[in-house]
């Protein structure tokens, strides 16, 4: 290893960035796997800005943030250069308390309190993997984060560092791929490592004759694809094996890609010869002669089990641990977008608000552990078949919300919201003590006055505060937050 005097790591930061040269990702347009990255970080940390960076020699290049601002910055003044060099997780709960950023740009000026980052590391030419990026969060107040928290931003950097060498992977067989007849020389003498390496990456290289609409695969493709080995696929005969819903989907993204001479990447569902239901990605750059699209030649992955990691990951993300339900984070996007089909459309669309009353009783009565299983009996109601699809959410400690969209349960507002009611009549035990707890319910109807998730929320509220002076006929009612 050489180093200066100051213990800096010249070969060290120079194949660190070789590394991150050989993703070409510097300065280029957003991807929504990175974007749906951030995203899941800032929902899990609770922070209202995520971003993906990526630590250039002197430069900090933002590939993706939740928040609009800037793409990038002076590497020397940003927390993530720390996290990079120390090529370890960093937490800096108030950054005014911390020597080393108190007086940087970000925190004077942009007003950062609060800052969490892992390190991103992909391998070098050599191998050895080095930090090249990170993904973190910061806040404009100071926080102590969850250990949780920042287990989860760990896991969610490496499904990062995944997606990197995924690319890093897609970029080098797409380039073996297209080399010409020097290369096909070349692979003819490293065939069996070539091989290999796609099995573990569990991707394969393809190309499809524009004249004929033939393909050729590499092994692998035949492996995802569950066929033999040997037999030249046709382009008609490849599409079968994509769902219906996907199938003119891929279709038209290809044939666009042919038309404009552009590369071809998308990402859907894909069922198997022996019917296993898997997620794949294909990639394709334009092999052009004289001006004229004459192929499209590229890679073909198996990327099920990132996908259903996401998936895993946005639901947990979208989940109130307590009750199994929805939580507030999910609860507002799926009303808002439930807003957008009822304006559109022109179709029903209620929002039942749900209180539970005594549940502070049965709390100070019973112990908190009756009051969670409340809760959680109160969410298993709320998730019944009669309830047709619709999205319950936990909104609060002790509050509810169900989004009602189905034709015939909007059209007997009074009938549900008595079998709300005599849903939410819970019972439990405790000791020989049994004490029922029950919930006042309101129930608002969308119009073209409810301009706002707000406004709708307030009307459902207002009911439901009408609702509880009914029962208990006192003013002395909390409302709903």
């Amino acid at each position: 290893m050489t180093t200066d005097p100051s213990g800096y790591d010249r070969h060290g930061e120079a194949a660190r960035a070789a590394a991150l040269q050989a993703l070409a990702l510097l300065g280029t347009a957003p991807e929504r796997e990175f974007d749906a990255l951030v995203a899941l970080a800032a929902e899990l940390l609770g922070c209202p800005t995520a971003l993906l960076n990526l630590v250039d020699n002197d430069r900090l290049f933002v590939k993706a943030r939740t928040m609009p601002g800037a793409m990038t910055f002076d590497r020397g003044t940003a927390f993530c250069d720390r996290t990079v060099i120390d090529d370890r997780l960093t937490v800096i709960d108030d950054t005014l308390s911390d020597e080393r950023f108190r007086h940087s740009p970000l925190v004077t000026d942009a007003g950062v309190r609060f800052y969490a980052g892992a390190p991103l590391r992909v391998a070098d030419p050599d191998g050895i993997r080095r930090a090249v990026g990170t993904l973190c969060v910061v806040d404009t107040a100071p926080r102590s984060a969850d250990p949780r928290a920042l287990a989860a931003l760990a896991h969610l950097a490496t499904l990062a560092e995944a997606l990197l060498e995924a690319r890093r992977t897609a970029l080098k067989a797409i380039h073996i791929a297209t080399t010409g007849e020097e290369l096909v020389t070349r692979l003819g003498r490293q065939d069996q490592i070539f091989r290999q390496a796609e099995q573990i990456a569990e991707i394969g290289s393809w190309r499809l004759s524009i004249d004929d609409g033939t393909l050729d695969w590499s092994d692998n493709v035949y492996r995802i694809y569950g066929l033999p080995i040997g037999q030249k696929p046709r382009l008609r005969d490849a599409m079968r094996f994509y769902p219906e819903h996907s199938r003119a989907l891929v279709q038209a993204s290809l044939d666009d890609a042919i038309r404009r001479g552009h590369p071809f990447s998308i990402e859907t569902d894909f069922i198997t010869a022996d019917r296993r239901q898997r997620r794949v990605r294909a990639m394709a750059d334009p092999e052009i002669v004289d001006g004229r699209v004459v192929a499209m030649v590229g890679v073909f992955q198996d990327v099920t089990q990132r996908y259903a990691l996401e998936q895993q990951l946005r639901h947990s993300a979208d989940t109130d641990a307590l009750t199994g339900i929805a939580n507030r984070a999910a609860f507002d996007r799926e009303l808002q977008a439930a807003m957008e089909r009822a304006r559109l459309g022109d179709t029903p669309l209620h929002l039942a608000l749900i209180d539970l009353d005594g549940f502070k009783a049965i709390n100070d009565t019973l112990g908190h552990g009756a009051g969670d299983d409340v809760l959680r009996l109160t969410g298993r109601a709320l998730s019944e078949p009669w309830l047709m699809g619709s999205v319950a959410a936990r909104i609060g400690g002790d509050e509810f919300a169900v989004i009602v969209e189905h034709p015939s349960l909007a059209g007997d507002v009074a009938g549900l919201r008595e079998r709300l009611e005599d849903t939410l009549r819970v019972p439990v035990e405790v000791g020989g003590v049994t004490m029922t707890s029950a919930g006042s319910v309101g129930i608002a109807t969308f119009d073209h006055e409810c301009h706002s998730l707000r406004d709708f929320a307030r009307r459902a509220d207002t009911i439901l505060y009408t609702a509880k002076r009914a029962r208990v006929g006192t003013r002395n009612i909390r409302r709903v937050a």
